[in-house]
C-alpha cells in the first residue's frame, strides 16, 4: 500500500487536534495514525470506503464464477 507522507499523523497529535485529522481526510482522502513510529489506524472517508466494499463484493463474485467454471462437472454430478 502507497502511503502520502503528508497523510501520516502521529497518534498524540491525532488526539490532541482530531479536526486536523478529519481536515486531512477531506483533503487528501485518508489519513495513517502512528503509534511508536509504526502505522497503526486508518481513517478514511465514509464513501470512500463504501466503495471499497462494492469492489470487495465485485472480486467475490468474480472469484466465485471461477470456481463453479474450474468445477463445473462435479457440480452437475451434484445436481442429479
Amino acid at each position: 500500500m502507497l502511503v502520502n507522507t503528508n497523510s501520516l499523523v502521529s497518534i498524540t497529535e491525532a488526539n490532541q487536534n482530531f479536526s486536523k485529522v478529519a481536515k486531512l481526510v477531506d483533503e487528501i482522502g485518508s489519513v495513517v495514525i502512528l503509534k511508536n513510529n509504526v502505522p497503526k489506524y486508518l481513517i478514511i472517508d465514509f464513501n470512500k470506503a463504501e466503495k471499497i466494499t462494492e469492489a470487495s463484493d465485485e472480486l467475490v463474485t468474480e472469484i466465485s464464477n471461477k470456481l463453479i467454471n474450474q468445477n463445473i462437472e462435479a457440480y452437475k454430478v451434484l445436481a442429479e
